[in-house]
């Protein structure tokens, strides 16, 4: 459902289409990757190990 919704608002022919779906794909990962993941690190459970203390 979500797909076809962004499938049909964004501009063009299908190939930029596609292009458009990958450069936002890629924008997604990099804010996961460089802001939201670190962010959260903090606060996971498997940061508290006892192997080599």
């Amino acid at each position: 459902m979500m797909y076809g919704w962004l499938w049909r608002h964004l501009p063009g022919p299908a190939l930029v289409r596609a292009a458009l779906l990958v450069v936002a794909a890629f924008a997604v990962l990099a804010v996961c990757f460089l802001w939201v993941f670190p962010a959260v690190a903090p606060f996971m459970p498997f940061n508290e190990t006892t192997v080599g203390e």
